[in-house]
């Protein structure tokens, strides 16, 4: 039986990307200080689905409300597990790697492919879009006409062996919102 379980990811924000119309200089998402308008996402801590897979929304938090990836390390439930669901955007189309850590400490790399969120984007990987807000936030003003868009990505979890860690790329253009696992099913019984 498979099992979708969100990944509380409270203590690694490090990021701004969200704000309100009311309040547009607080986001940062990029280099330009651009970010995606509360007004059109899940509010803080709401659980969102996307293609059939739930997904925890950032909740309010000082330090902000999406990872920037800086090569963090983010302990996960151990558990065997089939895939990892991500919401995420980047500041342009990025490539990068993460790392898989098993419990009897074998680490597999893994791709993380992750389209651009600026406006007209298309999906270059493969990704399912999560969110398309119809405005983009600059730090001064609302831009209409200029789409700010998130991604669902997987990443294959493909070692058969209990998992407990991700190692998130260091790569500051990918952002990560929420995280789910996906949990394999019972293993089919050896022949002998």
């Amino acid at each position: 039986m498979t099992t979708l379980r969100p990944v509380d990811l409270t203590g690694h924000w490090n990021n701004r990307g969200i704000s309100a119309a009311a309040g547009t200089g607080s986001g940062g998402f990029n280099v330009w200080r651009n970010s995606f308008p509360a007004e059109y996402l899940p509010p803080p801590g709401a659980q969102v689905e996307v293609e059939g897979v739930p997904f925890r929304f950032g909740g309010p938090d000082p330090a902000g409300d999406n990872i920037r990836c800086a090569g963090q390390y983010v302990e996960l439930p151990e558990g065997r597990y089939d895939w990892i669901h991500l919401l995420t955007a980047a500041e342009r189309r990025t490539e990068d790697t993460v790392a898989l850590h098993f419990a009897g400490g074998e680490v597999d790399f893994e791709p993380l492919r992750v389209s651009d969120f600026w406006a007209r984007a298309h999906a270059a990987f493969g990704e399912a879009k999560a969110f398309e807000t119809p405005v983009m936030h600059y730090p001064h003003h609302v831009q209409p006409r200029v789409e700010a868009l998130m991604w669902s990505q997987r990443v294959p979890v493909t070692r058969r062996a209990p998992l407990r860690g991700l190692r998130l790329p260091r790569n500051v253009a990918i952002h990560l919102f929420a995280m789910t696992l996906q949990t394999a099913g019972e293993p089919v019984a050896e022949r002998s």
